[in-house]
């Protein structure tokens, strides 16, 4: 709370949080984008602008919602669909 977002030391693979933050600011709009930890996991990072109880734009909040698992599921279900896709094609390719 009221350092630079450059000061900020995270194991995010987010070199465009800085821009991200300064683009918030500037639209007064709010950014979401799921992000990963160079330990793999997954988080949604959502930036909005922070207003005062005055409604003064103030800096911005940023969340983290860890979205691991729905990752390794979504994940999973891509190599599934991939193989199911793979056996249909080959029995379609199957003479009759």
């Amino acid at each position: 709370m009221g350092r630079p977002i450059t000061d900020l030391a995270s194991d995010l693979l987010y070199s465009e949080l800085p821009d991200d933050a300064h683009e918030v600011l500037r639209k007064l709009g709010f950014t979401e984008r799921p992000v990963n930890a160079r330990d793999g996991r997954w988080f949604t990072v959502r930036i909005m602008p922070y207003r005062t109880h005055d409604d003064r734009i103030d800096g911005v909040v940023i969340t983290f919602t860890d979205i691991t698992i729905a990752k390794n599921l979504e994940a999973q279900l891509r190599e599934k669909h991939a193989a199911l896709e793979k056996v249909v094609a080959e029995e379609a390719a199957k003479p009759t």
